[in-house]
């Protein structure tokens, strides 16, 4: 079992917050922009000429440590913990002259990255590695790429083939991509396709298995980004916590066709006795979306996450929370994220009195099992935003709850704190070393 950070790592800079939860009556929330969109709209962006800057770009962690390699482009480029900004700057910097070493944290030098790198040198990529074979840091040296036909493994992370789709238009060749395999995070792969076209490139699936992007420059354009469905799936968390059968959850700026795969949370969610309403009936442009009760709830929940394994640690939460049984699969990425996910879910959810089992490296089970509950030493964090945004809901069943490292949501949703206090939440900090 390996987890990222250990309790005495945490101990020699804890900081606590402890969240006391309100009567929810109505909150209106500012979601954070899509760091899924914004990602993806800075690397085209670049790559396209860098003459019009995205607006509403995500003002989390991981969107700026793109923008700031794209704007500085030091020699080194450390990206800290920004698991998607390692996968697409590395295609990016094989298609840039220029030489450059890729790092970032600790935890960032333990995620393999060698199958993306096998797939560019295949292309004609020059990249070497620093440290340990398969593992950042990484030298590249960026140059014209001949492109091709390339396979790889449908079931790596979605993330490394939209880091090589997104260098497709700037090859010789162009890129013809096979999927071998089982596919997983599908949504996230035509999410990147879908932004490709919006900037001009020729780029699409070709067979089940098979994308074909041909040699066809970017173009330059404005871009607004949306805002972001896996923000808003902590309120739907929130929401369906609620003891509260009036309370309402305002959004605003969610798109009901959404390209962002966990749109889908929207449907989890209406198994777990909430209603989405959007403000109109047009699907293209962002709206206000309110939530609302139903109150009625399946008895047991099974969902294959193969395609939204972000949101596995919001439905974790909720349906124990609600006590809903459940058995969840697609979860075999969750290994490979800030913190081996599974193992953090099993640990923290036994501290709030749930028996979590997993199965196959890839599946998480409740069954109703319990045990005595240990709130008091908080919810680890293990510096993993995801662990933080989707407990901190917690405290609507329990009242209040600890969170140690509550930092950690920088990575994607900064101002998530401050959401909850504007809901009327009470957030007190414990303790600080």
């Amino acid at each position: 079992m390996y987890l990222c950070t250990t309790n005495q790592d945490y101990n020699k800079q804890m900081t606590q917050y402890k969240i006391t939860a309100p009567q929810l009556q109505k909150a209106m929330v500012s979601l954070p922009a899509s760091k899924s969109i914004s990602n993806r709209a800075l690397i085209i962006y670049a790559l396209s000429g860098g003459r019009q800057l995205p607006e509403n770009l995500s003002d989390c962690d991981d969107t700026q440590v793109i923008l700031d390699a794209l704007r500085y482009m030091p020699e080194e480029i450390n990206i800290k913990a920004a698991g998607t900004a390692m996968r697409f700057m590395t295609a990016y910097l094989s298609v840039m002259r220029g030489t450059h070493v890729l790092t970032g944290t600790e935890r960032m030098k333990q995620r393999p990255i060698g199958i993306l790198v096998d797939a560019l040198r295949k292309l004609g990529a020059d990249i070497s590695y620093v440290g340990k074979e398969g593992y950042p840091p990484l030298r590249i040296t960026g140059q014209d790429i001949e492109g091709g036909e390339l396979e790889i493994e449908g079931s790596v992370s979605s993330q490394y083939i939209s880091a090589l789709l997104m260098i497709g238009p700037m090859l010789k060749k162009g890129l013809e991509l096979k999927l071998t395999g089982d596919i997983i995070s599908r949504p996230y792969i035509d999410l990147t396709l879908w932004m490709m076209r919006e900037y001009g490139a020729d780029a699409e699936w070709t067979a089940a298995d098979t994308i074909t992007v041909n040699h066809k420059p970017y173009v330059n354009r404005d871009y607004v980004i949306e805002n972001d469905w896996s923000g808003a799936s902590y309120w739907y968390e929130i929401l369906a916590l609620s003891d509260n059968r009036e309370a309402q959850v305002v959004l605003n700026g969610l798109k009901d066709g959404s390209k962002q795969g966990d749109s889908v949370v929207r449907y989890i969610f209406s198994l777990l006795g909430v209603k989405t309403l959007f403000q109109s009936k047009a699907t293209t442009a962002p709206q206000t979306v309110t939530l609302k009760r139903n109150g009625r709830c399946v008895p047991k929940l099974e969902y294959d996450f193969v395609n939204s394994p972000d949101l596995a640690q919001t439905v974790i939460v909720t349906c124990a929370a609600l006590d809903i049984p459940f058995h969840f699969k697609g979860l075999a990425t969750l290994k490979i994220k800030e913190t081996d996910r599974i193992e953090a879910m099993k640990r923290e959810m036994r501290k709030l009195g749930y028996v979590l089992h997993d199965r196959n490296d890839s599946e998480l089970y409740w069954d109703g099992e319990r045990c005595e509950p240990s709130m008091e030493e908080g919810i680890d964090t293990y510096n993993d935003h995801r662990m933080a945004l989707s407990f901190a809901p917690f405290a609507m069943k329990s009242g209040s709850l600890i969170i140690n490292n509550p930092q950690v949501v920088t990575k994607s949703y900064p101002h998530f704190w401050k959401s909850l206090t504007d809901a009327g939440f009470s957030i007190e900090v414990k303790s600080e070393e």
